[in-house]
């Protein structure tokens, strides 16, 4: 089983990042053969300073490194080292409707939250599949946001075959019956439901576009004022604390342990205690959760050229499975 995702190096990481994506990529590895990339030609849609991009990319490679993606069991490496996701996006684009790109849930969203709305935020969906497409993938783990990335990834595939393969049945995508499999492999979705949407710190999804992350190496400092600046409601002390919508809450279930959590739950419904308290350990379940990780952190920065050195070595066994696919793909449409 070959398995591929990928974070984009937008912002630094932060907790929706970990249990949305980068807690089952650890996972993952154990499973099949893994490939997680860094997409920083993705980022350029919302990062144009160059040393900005060179510094989310380096903290990405070491956030994967540290939570415990072994380079040795999986393929690590730079979107932009490979230039076959630039090929295969402008082939595989060449066939989407127009339509498809127009009703993507994140170009909407992004473009409602300010961001401009140029080509590369349209055409987001195109590379995302293609960086699928490339490596004949059989599971993407994502978050739930990102669903219809690969629903649209899986259309443009079999579209794809129909369109360049001969005798290929959509019916039977991946030739399992047939034994006539098309030029794109046809991948699954992997969603981890209960943790699918982690909440930020003024109660929306988590996400480095709205500015309320927690960021998983941020100083000790900044990390404490972000988790006191939880928003809350004005319940008082005394009274039972609502928990629909509340990031608090929410995070605290992410958090702790099952058995830790009933009892927080428990104080939580009661009443009896601030929201200060329930703050304070959020921030030591935090500590409890990550300092390992901040540890391991700090120790692969100070040799950054051993970081490069694993992501360009990452790229060059991404390639070995990426230009053949590639060569398939020019050989079938003509244009080799």
């Amino acid at each position: 089983m070959r398995i591929l995702s990928g974070v984009q190096p937008s912002g630094r990481l932060h907790l929706g990042n970990y249990f949305g994506a980068i807690r089952q990529f650890v996972q993952l590895q154990n499973e099949g053969e893994a490939l997680y990339f860094i997409a920083n030609l993705h980022s350029l849609t919302t990062v144009q300073n160059p040393d900005r991009l060179r510094e989310f990319t380096l903290d990405a490679a070491l956030t994967y490194l540290a939570f415990g993606v072994d380079p040795k069991r999986a393929i690590l490496f730079r979107q932009s080292d490979v230039p076959e996701h630039s090929e295969l996006f402008w082939i595989l684009g060449s066939l989407v409707p127009l339509s498809h790109l127009e009703r993507a849930h994140s170009y909407k969203d992004k473009v409602a939250q300010g961001i401009r709305a140029d080509f590369g935020l349209f055409a987001y969906p195109i590379l995302m599949a293609a960086d699928i497409l490339l490596y004949d993938t059989d599971l993407v783990p994502v978050g739930k946001d990102q669903k219809q990335h690969v629903e649209f990834a899986r259309d443009w595939a079999i579209k794809f075959n129909q369109t360049f393969g001969e005798k290929y049945d959509p019916a039977d995508p991946n030739g399992e019956k047939s034994g006539r499999p098309g030029l794109l492999r046809v991948p699954e979705p992997r969603i981890e439901s209960e943790t699918a949407t982690i909440l930020g710190a003024d109660g929306r999804k988590m996400s480095k576009s709205y500015d309320n992350t927690i960021e998983l190496f941020a100083p000790d400092n900044v990390l404490k004022k972000t988790i006191m600046g939880i928003k809350t409601d004005s319940t008082s002390v005394e009274d039972p604390k609502p928990t629909e919508g509340n990031a608090l809450h929410s995070l605290l279930e992410v958090l702790a342990s099952p058995s830790d959590f009933a009892e927080i739950d428990r104080s939580w419904r009661a009443g009896g205690s601030g929201y200060g308290v329930y703050k304070l350990r959020l921030l030591e379940l935090f500590h409890a959760t990550f300092d390992g990780a901040r540890e391991r952190r700090r120790e692969l920065e100070k040799d950054p050229a051993a970081v490069e050195a694993i992501l360009l070595d990452g790229a060059m066994r991404a390639r070995a499975i990426a230009a053949p696919l590639v060569d398939r793909v020019k050989r079938a449409t003509g244009l080799k």
